[in-house]
């Protein structure tokens, strides 16, 4: 609660120094610490409800669309049949309630960690957490790590929505997360996770991506835009068994009309494609 003083919320934080997001606070709704980490949950005067933990914006009503449906379609659209999904995290419910909506999934299990996140959303943002009735889910509240020991070679994708690399995430940026999820996958399975942003972390992407590329055929960072992220901008790391796999191309393509009967409100096929595009200061960077 320090971070909301005279009506306003600031997001200060040592992995962007010298900047911080600020929102007009209307109403604080709630406020924990959890077993794991600080909830804070409040009425922004022109974003919504904002979720945030341990001082740093998850999600605003405003512009989570934007997150949701990329984290989850970028990888589910590049793989040809996408019938079972792993979710590390996500408690909000958003990554759910998108991967549910995909014709060809058929099953997917949430691991997530601090049940708390999951019983104030559904509280308080009913509509990220519409996805938590789908029959489709099964929750495993736990430590994802130890769960894909014991699951290996049994997931086409796994998407991880996680949190930024300090506190309980930041085992979830080094090399060994991404071997435990290589062998979770399935032959040609894809993984996506929150990677980081390109105006201030190029430096950790770069690394990323090296030890990726020493355990996956295909990797590639891809990107979209939302207002209330650290400079406006989120990236996804996605690695590929399938050497064959082509990122910037969708296999699953949404026409018009799947775009609208899912609801989608950011997520297309051209911005499929256009995710993959790098402004020139990162591309020279992450293609070397």
């Amino acid at each position: 609660m320090d971070l909301i003083q005279n009506g306003w919320f600031s997001e200060i934080n040592e992995l962007w120094p010298g900047q911080a997001m600020s929102l007009a606070v209307e109403k604080v709704l709630h406020h924990e610490k959890s077993k794991y980490q600080d909830i804070l949950l409040f009425e922004s005067k022109s974003y919504g409800r904002v979720l945030v933990l341990d001082g740093v914006i998850q999600t605003t009503d405003r512009d989570e669309h934007s997150y949701q449906e990329m984290i989850t379609f970028l990888p589910l659209n590049s793989h040809p049949n996408p019938q079972k999904v792993l979710l590390i995290g996500g408690g909000d419910g958003g990554v759910v309630r998108e991967i549910v909506k995909h014709p060809a999934v058929q099953s997917v299990v949430q691991c997530e960690i601090d049940e708390k996140v999951i019983e104030v959303s559904k509280k308080y943002l009913p509509n990220l957490a519409e996805g938590y009735k789908s029959d489709k889910l099964t929750q495993h509240i736990g430590d994802g790590f130890e769960f894909m020991r014991k699951h290996k070679g049994e997931f086409d994708v796994i998407i991880t929505d996680s949190s930024d690399p300090v506190g309980p995430a930041e085992s979830l940026f080094q090399r060994s997360y991404y071997d435990l999820m290589k062998s979770a996958l399935k032959p040609g399975g894809i993984v996506c996770t929150q990677g980081e942003c390109l105006w201030l972390h190029l430096k950790l992407i770069k690394e990323m991506q090296d030890f990726c590329r020493e355990l996956y055929p295909v990797v590639s960072y891809g990107f979209t835009t939302i207002p209330t992220y650290p400079s406006g901008q989120i990236g996804f790391m996605l690695c590929s068994l399938n050497p064959d796999t082509s990122f910037k191309e969708p296999v699953y393509k949404f026409s018009e009309a799947d775009v609208e009967k899912m609801g989608l409100k950011y997520y297309n096929t051209d911005v499929h494609r256009a995710a993959f595009i790098l402004p020139q200061f990162a591309s020279k960077v992450l293609r070397s």
